[in-house]
């Protein structure tokens, strides 16, 4: 998969997320990478280095459709939620079945997810980051690309205070750091999104 998650071999099926990110003091220059990270609205647009690059996303694209379609019926949104998880996940170097994992997680694929600590969306966002590193409307976060973004760049960052280690980053991800249960969880959900061209 492209990662790995110590820890017992514990599964929590919780449906959703058991806790949320707990705001921490950010040094300003962390505040103003993550910031630029966040505001660079570009459209997720692909690029291709070669054919089989290209080939090879069509083939993650279609599978993960078929997947998908339970989730998300309508094909055109289903494909841009795709197409955008795709993207931003290269973007913010991280790995994709694992973010897949992720949301199935923390929203069961449900754009409008609300927690019951307030997290929003796909990646289920606390409010108190829009204020951190985005604009301060918090009601951004429902939107598709925002919150795939803000939840890609947060993820990463907490990988890089974790010096990569996927366990304690997820775990400080969703507020639970240190304990076992929701990285096991992402684990074991990030299997129904295995695919070679991922």
């Amino acid at each position: 998969m492209g990662y790995s998650v110590g820890g017992a071999a514990l599964w929590s099926a919780s449906g959703g997320a058991l806790a949320g990110q707990l705001e921490e003091p950010l040094a300003d220059s962390v505040r103003g990478a993550l910031s630029s990270a966040i505001a660079n609205s570009a459209p997720p647009v692909p690029v291709f280095a070669d054919t089989e690059s290209r080939l090879a996303h069509l083939r993650w694209l279609g599978a993960m459709s078929d997947r998908l379609r339970k989730r998300k019926t309508d094909f055109q949104t289903r494909i841009e939620f795709l197409q955008t998880v795709w993207y931003e996940t290269r973007r913010a170097g991280l790995d994709t079945t694992m973010v897949m994992g992720l949301i199935q997680v923390e929203s069961a694929f449900r754009k409008f997810a609300i927690s019951s600590v307030g997290a929003r969306g796909y990646m289920q966002i606390m409010p108190f980051w829009s204020r951190l590193i985005g604009d301060g409307d918090a009601g951004k976060l429902f939107h598709m690309q925002t919150n795939l973004r803000f939840g890609c760049v947060i993820l990463r960052h907490y990988l890089d205070r974790e010096r990569g280690d996927a366990y304690m980053a997820l775990g400080r991800y969703n507020g639970s750091r240190g304990r076992a249960e929701y990285p096991n969880a992402v684990k074991a959900a990030s299997k129904n999104w295995v695919h070679p061209d991922a």
